[in-house]
């Protein structure tokens, strides 16, 4: 079952959600912040990235950042920006980009069934980010940036978000990138009785997006377990903030690669080895049509790759991916690549940006070839979550991105 709870919220002024709602903390730097915020001090940029209000020489991890994000989250609160639910309530939070719409709850998930594996994560996390997290959730007593999960869609949830979502929202807004945000309150205990229980249905979650998030979520609950003597597990601690959305709403994107250098080889010395394992032919800015089917730009000139029968493993849901036949078959063995999280001969671009932005980062003589892939499936990140098994770094692009700030999870009553 899919335990979720409603909650009190803290969530900004119809007239200012605009204003407040941000992107995440992790998909733009501090400079770019910094910018994005002038002449908006409701920002919740102020609140996430807490470093924009501080000297840039001061380090993202020191203390007083932490401070500063608690400081910009009591401000917010105190001016009135940010009000408190009356009473529990869950939220249904809609999101269009072109002709994608998508449609998720937003609660409190169960760490106790993120513990059990009955969320199911399919990445490892980096102990840095971690740890960023729990310290800002900590200092701020809240959840700040939603986790996004899904599961496999059902019938009965799909009508229920139909009915609920035929009112007038709360919040209806077109954010600067042009992607529209609605979201609607459901507050009436007949109606989060009824999301409730249809959930209860639900036999697993996903980790979409938020794999951070969410393990520091547990790091958090663990503490606060430990300090309070009368710990019932049903404490606000016990849940963290999460938007679930039915598997057949996803976007996933393709997640593309750059490299600095080829190995000291020359263009036609780099073709012939990567023919070991792909064929290839020249051909024009086009990204990859199918699976296992690679775009590849070099000196000025697109190939299409297509990966060898028998160069890897169909049948293991790790091995056949997109990501891995490319780190298996070239990344590696070809240019050396071991462990691209950690390599600075590598860069990651999403496909959001298009092959445009692959092609500038080679064109402007930095980087040396680009790699286009094709999107990874919903279904194959199941498949992973299942075996109990974890996808590469960087497998997934998930779009549209959730706003930070319409939504915050206090972890007190």
């Amino acid at each position: 079952m899919a335990r979720i709870k409603p909650f009190r919220a803290w969530r900004p002024k119809a007239d200012l959600a605009e204003r407040v709602a941000s992107p995440p903390y992790d998909v733009v730097s501090s400079e770019e912040a910094r910018e994005m915020v002038a002449g908006n001090p409701y920002s919740f940029l102020h609140v996430v990235k807490p470093e924009i209000d501080l000297d840039p020489g001061v380090d993202v991890y020191s203390p007083e950042v932490y401070a500063k994000g608690r400081e910009n989250l009591q401000r917010l609160k105190d001016e009135g920006v940010l009000i408190r639910e009356e009473r529990p309530a869950l939220y249904l939070y809609r999101q269009r980009m072109g002709d994608h719409v998508q449609t998720g709850l937003v609660t409190g998930a169960s760490i106790d069934e993120y513990e059990a594996d009955l969320i199911k994560k399919h990445e490892h996390t980096r102990p840095k980010k971690e740890d960023d997290r729990t310290r800002h959730v900590e200092a701020l007593n809240s959840n700040t940036g939603p986790v996004f999960l899904t599961y496999k869609a059902r019938a009965e949830i799909d009508g229920l978000v139909a009915r609920l979502t035929s009112g007038t929202p709360a919040y209806d807004f077109v954010a600067p990138d042009g992607i529209q945000h609605v979201l609607w309150v459901v507050d009436d205990p007949a109606d989060v009785d009824a999301l409730v229980g249809a959930f209860e249905k639900v036999p697993e979650l996903y980790v979409a997006d938020g794999h951070h998030r969410s393990a520091a979520a547990t790091r958090v609950r663990a503490l606060r377990r430990d300090r309070n003597p009368n710990h019932t597990g049903d404490e606000p601690y016990n849940y963290f903030l999460s938007v679930i959305f039915p598997h057949d709403q996803m976007l996933i994107m393709d997640y593309n690669r750059v490299v600095r250098e080829i190995a000291g080889m020359d263009r036609d010395t780099f073709l012939g080895r990567v023919k070991a394992s792909f064929d290839l032919s020249p051909t024009w800015a086009v990204k990859p049509s199918e699976p296992r089917s690679f775009s590849m730009y070099l000196a000025g000139q697109w190939y299409r790759l297509r990966a060898i029968d028998g160069t890897f493993p169909a049948d293991d849901p790790v091995a056949s991916l997109d990501v891995s036949i490319l780190q298996s078959n070239l990344l590696g063995p070809v240019l050396g690549i071991g462990d691209p999280r950690n390599d600075e001969n590598i860069d990651f671009v999403g496909g959001i940006r298009g092959l445009e932005a692959l092609e500038r980062r080679v064109d402007s003589g930095e980087w040396t070839v680009a790699f286009a892939l094709f999107p990874t499936a919903i279904e194959q990140l199941f498949k992973v979550a299942d075996a109990g098994t974890v996808m590469p770094p960087k497998s997934t692009w998930f779009e549209p991105k959730l706003r930070s700030g319409l939504i915050v999870r206090p972890l007190e009553d």
